[in-house]
């Protein structure tokens, strides 16, 4: 056991320290490096075992005695070789868990009821019906609960038998010198049982795989990245467990007209310069129908306009944002000869104020200079 730390230095506690402050620091020490708060962690799960080990051996009176003595040597020695896995330090402390945490770790015994596996369904959707929501039909394939033995995975009319390795605790006791381990049943790997006679239909597994359909009901206002949750939807739970969720994850397609920006409709309208010139009433289209804008004369291109209340309905606060238009000044082509002469006549008058405005301005100036 060359290369190990101190136990005591593990636990942050001194030689002398009582079972009861070993028990408190071991606690903490267990939470902090759960694998199920560190998933993924290995140097959490390295610590959480490396402090697994280290309490088995203080809160032994015999084991704690031994390594006082003579250290890791004398443990190697006796044959205490730590453990093996997570199951092993869970099948060790499984009471001492559920004192620590309020409840089962869930990892003791496989007949523990276990929540089923969440799902994820990827549903796209067109645009208005993103905007007005929609209720509509999927279908998804997930691990539902046999119903030919009710999950239990036996043929009915029989039973799971009792493990005769470990007489149905999960749990096998090996003595080796002055101590006894107790280790998971490598027969019924924790379970305490075994099927003899297995579901034809499910193989013994409890579950079977099937296509349900599922009515969703899409609220107006989601957008992309949405996620719709559908409680009980998911894959069913083992032993009696309760079945996992469906996520419904919405993607939006784009509109050829509108584009979306938060609780805002956005649209460009084109109009011609006559109109913007002149002013005019003209009809837009809304996510509702068409709605009159009254264009003010002088508009300029890319001033924007706004129909209050007329945009998507909030997810938060059930409130519509807006709906923003930008107008869009369309230059004409293709003029004939009469429109080409009633501009240029145009240009001269705007050609003559521009001429005499330059003028007034200079003289202005002049003036102003005169005077000085």
């Amino acid at each position: 056991m060359a290369g190990k730390r101190d136990y005591y230095e593990i636990l942050g506690v001194d030689r002398n320290v009582t079972d009861d402050a070993i028990k408190s620091s071991y606690r903490k020490l267990a939470m902090k490096h759960h694998p199920d708060r560190n998933p993924g962690d290995k140097e959490a799960e390295e610590k959480f075992k490396e402090a697994a080990e280290a309490y088995e051996v203080l809160r032994d009176p015999q084991k704690r005695n031994l390594y006082d003595q003579y250290g890791h040597e004398g443990l190697e020695g006796s044959g205490f070789s730590g453990f093996g896995d997570f199951n092993d330090i869970f099948s060790s402390f499984g009471d001492i868990f559920e004192d620590f945490f309020g409840f089962s770790s869930g990892r003791r015994s496989r007949s523990r009821a276990n929540r089923g596996a969440d799902l994820r369904y990827d549903m796209k959707l067109s645009f208005m019906d993103a905007v007005f929501g929609k209720e509509s039909e999927i279908s998804i394939d997930k691990m539902e609960t046999c119903t030919e033995c009710r999950g239990d995975g036996c043929k009915p009319g029989s039973r799971p038998q009792q493990c005769p390795q470990c007489n149905g605790s999960g749990q096998v006791q090996r003595t080796q010198g002055f101590f006894t381990l107790r280790t998971t049943c490598s027969q019924c790997r924790g379970n305490g049982q075994f099927i003899s006679d297995p579901c034809h239909e499910c193989r013994g597994a409890g579950k079977v795989k099937i296509s349900k359909r599922v009515s969703v009901k899409i609220p107006a206002g989601v957008d992309t990245g949405s996620r719709l949750r559908l409680t009980g939807e998911g894959e069913a739970g083992s032993y009696g467990g309760p079945a996992g969720d469906l996520y419904v994850v919405i993607h939006v397609e784009p509109h050829d007209f509108f584009e979306r920006k938060d609780i805002h409709v956005i649209c460009q309208i084109p109009i011609s310069f006559i109109q913007a010139a002149l002013g005019d009433k003209i009809e837009v289209p809304t996510l509702k129908g068409e709605k009159t804008l009254k264009v003010p004369k002088g508009t300029q291109p890319g001033e924007i306009f706004r129909f209050p209340g007329e945009g998507i309905t909030s997810l938060r606060n059930g409130r519509p944002g807006d709906q923003i238009i930008q107008v869009d000044i369309k230059t004409p082509t293709n003029l004939n000869k009469k429109q080409e002469s009633l501009l240029r006549d145009f240009a001269k008058l705007e050609e003559t104020k521009f001429t005499t405005k330059i003028k007034n301005l200079f003289k202005g100036d002049s003036t102003k200079a005169t005077a000085r």
